[in-house]
């Protein structure tokens, strides 16, 4: 029985991205029924954990932190088209849609996700530990993103309302892309260690002493396999989204919530293995994947929807509003001091849960 639910598990993962590919051929620029809109849901779930399977074998083939950054790299470039096309679809309707799905993709990542992981890991395994040198590089780097993509253009004087001019854009893309290199080299090269999951006692741990490394040829093939995984969560979930909107419509909510809720579907694949190395006592890749994907979610999509700027008629609003830079400010501030000693127990992850449950509350009934 055993063997057999193994031989499945590979099958399930190989057929899923596969499916949800045809899928979204099959469905692409249609108006969707209900039933129909159930189904593309299904697929998309499976998609998300085929994604998640076959992102853990490639990490496991190239180890950390190369790993965990395939992951959050290939979600925020297809996130990134995804944006992109509702922007040049939707019109004057989009023009906060880059805005709101970045700020929501921030307060998942560094809200949502570092809570549930610092929340499991410390409750499994009594505290959660963690490599402040690296984790305190990667959130001083998104801070310094998010500030300058996100609140900055709600104080500049150049263009009336929360944008940027077209110079302040062209600044805010380059520093963004320059800051994300920078990072990029820095985790993966000159100080790859300060990335690396640590033990109890501080010591690197380089290698995943429980499993046998997949060979290249199977790391290739879920490297293939997860892009059309991702490709297919990302274009299924764009095909719902207008059933999304039309519900959030409905119920007559603001229409940022269309951005969380594509958002926290887009960001799936990587709460789900964040989990995993939370509870595996790897607290590092967790953090890792969270900080990682935060930061690549700003440093790949203002840059891109600054080049969008240049054909899209309507406006590009980024900057935030009094309540959500006070959120972006406390995020930072707890965050802080949650990364400072290295080690968290089960209360900095409630905090970090309580933050992100506020943005929530906030979404739905500013």
């Amino acid at each position: 029985m055993i063997a057999r639910r193994r031989r499945l598990v590979p099958q399930r993962t190989t057929l899923m991205p596969l499916l949800a590919a045809v899928l979204l051929v099959l469905t692409w620029g249609r108006d969707l029924p209900v039933a129909v809109v159930a189904l593309v849901t299904l697929v998309l779930a499976g998609a998300v954990l085929a994604a998640v399977h076959h992102a853990e074998v490639v990490a496991h083939r190239v180890g950390e932190p190369f790993g965990s950054l395939v992951l959050a790299v290939a979600v925020t470039i297809i996130e990134v088209a995804l944006i992109v096309t509702l922007m040049v679809d939707g019109g004057d309707k989009s023009a906060t849609l880059a805005r709101d799905t970045v700020f929501a993709a921030v307060m998942i990542t560094c809200n949502g996700i570092v809570g549930l992981c610092l929340l499991v890991a410390s409750l499994r395994h009594g505290t959660a530990v963690f490599n402040p040198e690296g984790t305190g590089a990667a959130l001083a780097t998104v801070a310094t993103l998010a500030t300058l993509s996100l609140v900055l253009p709600t104080f500049t004087t150049s263009k009336p309302g929360p944008e940027f001019s077209t110079v302040q854009l062209t600044f805010a893309a380059l520093s963004s892309l320059i800051l994300y290199g920078l990072f990029v080299a820095t985790q993966t090269v000159r100080h790859r260690d300060y990335f690396l999951p640590i033990t109890r006692h501080g010591e690197v741990i380089t290698a995943d002493e429980h499993a046998e490394a997949p060979t290249a040829a199977t790391a290739r093939i879920s490297l293939a396999l997860l892009g059309v995984a991702l490709l297919g969560v990302v274009g299924l979930a764009k095909g719902v989204s207008p059933t999304i909107e039309s519900g959030v419509d409905a119920a007559g909510l603001h229409q940022a919530v269309v951005g969380v809720i594509i958002a926290l579907l887009v960001l799936l694949p990587e709460t789900i293995a964040a989990l995993r190395s939370a509870r595996r006592d790897r607290v590092q890749t967790s953090l890792n994947l969270a900080l990682g994907s935060a930061m690549a979610s700003i440093g790949l999509t203002i840059p891109a929807v600054a080049l969008a700027s240049l054909w899209l008629s309507g406006p590009l609003v980024l900057g935030l509003g009094a309540t959500h830079m006070v959120l972006l400010a406390l995020t930072v501030v707890v965050a802080s001091l949650t990364v400072v000693p290295g080690r968290a127990t089960p209360l900095q992850g409630g905090v970090h849960l309580v933050l992100f449950a506020a943005y929530l509350e906030l979404a739905i009934n500013p």
